[in-house]
């Protein structure tokens, strides 16, 4: 039970709001070094979890390529695109986003979208201007607000849409586990069935939330704007 300490340096680390690439590694060592290997041997460890995880790398290609569409008016061709859109507002975007993004999931397409490829460059800017389009300049807070939501747009999609396909190593790894530990037949098709159900639930309960954002801007926003047609008149 000693090693779970290591799981506890995660937490403090977490709610120190630490790095967390610092945190895991240390949360790493602590579990290896109570657990009892030796530093040759924890060193082994993290070099072959790298090599066995080498796609995760893939971001040092992608960056650049959504740097340069940046540079080149990437995010204000999105902000264009949406203002033809006078219906959509942010939280419906933002809904039909997270549809998107749960489909494509559902159908093994996990690295199509993603924070880095698709929330920052598209979705943040689109979700930005169907506010702006509504209600002019948006402040520093609304903004900080509508990049989370769409970052959890983004989040739960995928976390519950991808275990609806199944060749995900989450379903392939409950199944292998089950069926040797149990001495059952789970077939991966068995926990993708059951998967939809709960696919469903989280896309309801969130797009509830994504729609209801636009009531709680529209009523934050237009305090704001009173507020400050009424310091103006003090003036």
């Amino acid at each position: 039970m000693i090693v779970l300490l290591g799981v506890l340096v995660v937490v403090i680390g977490f709610a120190t709001k630490r790095n967390p690439l610092l945190v895991v590694g240390v949360a790493g060592i602590a579990t290896g070094l109570l657990g009892g290997l030796t530093p040759g041997e924890l060193l082994a460890a993290f070099g072959e979890g790298f090599a066995n995880s080498r796609a995760v790398t893939i971001f040092a290609i992608t960056l650049p390529v959504i740097g340069l569409l940046e540079r080149y008016g990437l995010q204000e061709q999105a902000r264009t695109l949406i203002a033809r859109f006078g219906k959509l507002t942010t939280g419906r975007f933002l809904a039909l986003y997270l549809g998107l993004r749960q489909i494509g999931a559902a159908v093994g397409l996990t690295s199509v979208f993603g924070h880095a490829q698709t929330v920052r460059p598209l979705a943040v800017p689109m979700a930005e201007g169907a506010a702006e389009q509504r209600y002019g300049q948006l402040p520093d807070r609304t903004r900080e607000k509508i990049r989370s939501f769409s970052a959890s747009a983004d989040n739960i999609g995928l976390f519950f849409g991808e275990d609806v396909f199944l060749a995900v190593g989450s379903v392939l790894l409950i199944t292998s586990f089950v069926n040797t530990t149990y001495g059952t037949h789970l077939e991966p098709l068995h926990l993708a069935l059951w998967a939809i159900p709960t696919a469903l639930c989280g896309f309801a309960v969130h797009g509830w939330r994504l729609l209801r954002l636009d009531r709680r801007l529209e009523r934050e926003l237009l305090t704001a704007n009173a507020e400050s047609l009424a310091a103006e008149a003090v003036k």
